[in-house]
């Protein structure tokens, strides 16, 4: 069953387009990143989706529901943390979880509210008024209020900027257990490496626009194996290697000759076996290997290709 249905949307800003024609399919019970550089989009598409803005065209489905023209039930599927720290100064952390339930007409709820707060590290706090927090707790308390009608659908929108260690692992150990029992997780993140760690599958948005989206297995894979990144004491890297530079490096490093000296190479290779290869036509050049190490891709390097252009 598709959890999140999205068909050609688009949304501008006067001469801005923030979205264009976007479209994917969001199944339930995955957990699924969109990433991409600040100003790709995300934010957007989030809003567009939890009801917050309303998309130029296209449609968005949560389960079914239509977001514009059944926005009751497509809201009451959904717990949404905002990047933003937005809170009422008015009541104790207990009681703005009790409120939020209140909003979806949930009453007797406070046996959830407080495996919510145990779980995110907040049951010390349950007390104390909301303007007393430090930013830290405020960010546990957004994503309390998220959870705390057991929406189907979760989706985090930068939920660890700016946080301590504690809270990340306490959060992704909370959010790893609720997507194994079911519920559906949208990521938006910068740290790379907790999309790795988390998505089974990933849409990356540059300008508006879906440039890449499969499973992180099948992205990482498409860069060929493995990085060999070397440091030269004496000499350069041989011209017969400058088709194995990274594309990053390529505009600065090569030139008809061949590369030019540098002090760091980061070379593609496709199996072990080219390795000493490489080695050998570094020796026979005459070159001096200061410092070698092999490298495993990660999504990191797909997330640079893509943004830089170099991604086939």
């Amino acid at each position: 069953m598709t959890a999140i249905q999205i068909r050609n949307v688009e949304k501008s800003y006067k001469s801005l387009k923030a979205l264009n024609q976007v479209s994917l399919d969001i199944e339930q019970g995955e957990f699924f990143g969109l990433l991409g550089p600040n100003g790709a989009g995300k934010t957007t598409l989030i809003s567009i989706i939890s009801g917050l803005i309303r998309a130029d065209a296209g449609s968005v489905t949560v389960h079914g529901h239509d977001v514009q023209h059944d926005y009751r039930a497509a809201r009451r599927l959904l717990g949404v943390v905002p990047q933003e720290l937005v809170f009422d100064p008015f009541f104790t952390v207990r009681e703005t979880l009790r409120l939020q339930s209140g909003y979806f007409g949930l009453s007797g709820n406070d046996d959830w509210i407080d495996e919510v707060m145990a779980n995110l590290d907040l049951t010390g706090k349950a007390d104390t008024n909301m303007r007393a927090l430090s930013g830290g707790m405020k960010r546990r308390v957004l994503v309390a209020q998220a959870l705390v009608h057991k929406p189907p659908v979760i989706v985090l929108d930068e939920p660890t900027a700016g946080v301590d260690v504690e809270l990340r692992q306490t959060l992704w150990k909370f959010i790893a257990r609720l997507n194994r029992e079911g519920h559906t997780v949208v990521l938006t993140t910068h740290y790379l490496e907790e999309a790795q760690a988390l998505c089974k599958r990933v849409a990356m948005l540059k300008s508006g626009q879906i440039v890449a989206l499969d499973t992180m297995r099948a992205l990482i894979g498409r860069i060929s194996g493995s990085q060999l990144v070397l440091s030269f004491k004496h000499g350069a890297l041989p011209a017969a290697l400058a088709p194995l530079l990274l594309p990053a490096q390529m505009p600065a490093q090569v030139s008809a000759s061949g590369p030019a000296p540098a002090n760091k190479y980061t070379l593609r290779v496709t199996e072990y076996a080219q390795v000493e290869q490489i080695l050998r036509q570094v020796r026979e050049s005459g070159a001096v290997i200061d410092e070698m190490q092999l490298q495993q891709a990660d999504l990191e390097d797909v997330f640079l290709q893509i943004m830089g252009g170099g991604f086939k």
